[in-house]
Order: structure tokens, then sequence, then C-alpha cells
């Protein structure tokens, strides 16, 4: 990551996040740290969140070492408690929340869905799905009372297919778009902006198992324009658009950033 930029390089800028507070979760790796990263060096104070507090004060020691301002918090998003305790502590320790990136997800299972276990159905949506509703209905009303806000969940590619191996993951997925337009709609009055990205493969350890499977990384190369799988800096530009004066009049949407996947996509040619 390139160092910080000074407040005078950032002022006027459509990508200035100073005096802004984004708390993002599963940030300690992959497109959750690569947004959290981004964000700091864009000006913003940045709660980095996980399970694991070490991994996450290992990202928030960086973002500190390149001039920027973080903490640490372990959160469990399956679990409403450590979500309310999360929201509480930063609000009392920066005066709110001004960008909520909902990133964590879970798959614990790979395979046809008839085989699939009520726990793990269960552990998918209430992962992906309802900690977000949860989270987002924390967060949103103090971004309406100040007047100003923007959420940003992560969500993917798969909310657009059909998938014989990945279809619960898929339907949480598809359910995180709806439930930023429906955030988009409740709370648009209070100028706060909810939207989704909705990245393709992108090279972190939670897709691991997609692009270590030599079959599966060259049919998803195969199938997309430019000829590869992305990283997770690639996606964290498109955050802090959403979450700058740049994303402004922007809400209810999905960006997808998959290297022209979609786009060029036919079952027929698989």
């Amino acid at each position: 990551m390139s160092q910080t930029a000074s407040p005078a390089s950032r002022a006027g800028s459509l990508f200035d996040l100073s005096g802004k507070v984004a708390v993002i979760t599963g940030a300690s790796r992959g497109i959750g740290r690569a947004i959290a990263e981004r964000m700091a060096e864009h000006g913003a104070r940045v709660v980095v969140s996980s399970r694991k507090l070490d991994a996450c004060e290992t990202v928030v020691a960086g973002i500190r070492e390149r001039g920027g301002e973080a903490m640490a918090m372990a959160c469990h998003i399956g679990r409403k408690e450590d979500l309310a305790a999360m929201v509480e502590r930063t609000t009392q320790t920066w005066g709110g929340i001004d960008i909520l990136v909902c990133n964590a997800a879970v798959n614990p299972y790979y395979g046809p869905s008839t085989e699939m276990s009520d726990e793990a159905y269960d552990r998918v949506m209430n992962s992906n799905v309802r900690s977000n509703f949860w989270l987002c209905n924390m967060v949103a009303p103090q971004m309406a009372r100040r007047g100003d806000g923007a959420i940003i969940i992560i969500s993917s590619i798969g909310g657009y297919q059909g998938s014989d191996r990945l279809g619960v993951y898929a339907l949480s997925k598809a359910a995180d778009m709806q439930l930023a337009r429906n955030l988009a709609v409740e709370w648009g009055g209070g100028n706060v902006r909810a939207n989704c990205i909705a990245p393709g493969l992108i090279k972190t350890d939670f897709a691991r198992q997609l692009w270590e499977t030599p079959w599966l990384l060259e049919r998803t190369v195969k199938h997309t324009p430019l000829k590869r799988i992305g990283e997770p800096d690639e996606i964290a530009g498109a955050a802090v658009m959403l979450a700058g004066p740049a994303g402004r009049f922007m809400t209810g949407q999905t960006i997808v950033i998959d290297g022209g996947r979609l786009a060029g996509f036919s079952r027929a040619e698989e």
C-alpha cells in the first residue's frame, strides 16, 4: 500500500474520508483488510473487526505505522450482543459511525443442496444475512440523525447465478443485494446510502478452495474477459468511492467487480 496521503492532498478530493469513522467486519484479512487499509489511507478512522483480536491488532499496527488511525475490536457477527457492543464502543470512542462495511461472511458447505444440513443452512443465512440486518439496523438510525452515512455490503456475483455447489451461499448473497435496496429506500430520507459490491473470484483465504482447485480456476479464468482472478485491493477502491463524496448520489445499487465474468459467461460454453 502506498504511503498515507497528507490532509492537504486529500482536501477537496472525491475520495476524501477525513473525519469519518468506518467500521469494517471481517477486516483482519482479504477484502476486509484491503478496505480497512485503503479507507485509513484516505483519512478515515477505522475499526478493524473480526473474531480474532490478535489478527485485527496486526492490521491496526500496519495502519498506524503508515500514519493512519485505527483500533481493533473482536466481534462474532453471529452474536447480536457482540455487534451491539462494537457499535457502542465505537460510538463512545469516536462519537458515531459514518461508514459501515458488512464484509464478514461464512460458507461452511460446498456441495449439492440436497445434502446440506439444516445447521449449515442456518449458519450461512444467519451469518451472511441476519447479522448484516442486525448491524445495519443498529447503525442506520444514528447516521440518519446526523444526516449522512454510507452502508456497504460485500455480496458476490454468486447472487446473480444459480449454483450446483454453492447454492445457499449464493442465496444469501442475493438476499444481501435486496437488503441494500431495502435500506436505501428506508433510510434515504436521512441521507443514508446503502449499496453492495459483488466481487467475482478474488484471491483470498475465504475463496482458497476455489482458486486452488485447478479445474475451477481454469474454468473461471477461461470465462473471464480479463483472463485472471482478482486481488483484494481491487475491491477496496469501489468501497472508498461508495463511502466518499464520489458516491453521494448512489444508493440501492450493486457494483459488480469480476473482471467481466458476468458479461462474458455462458453456460453453453462450459
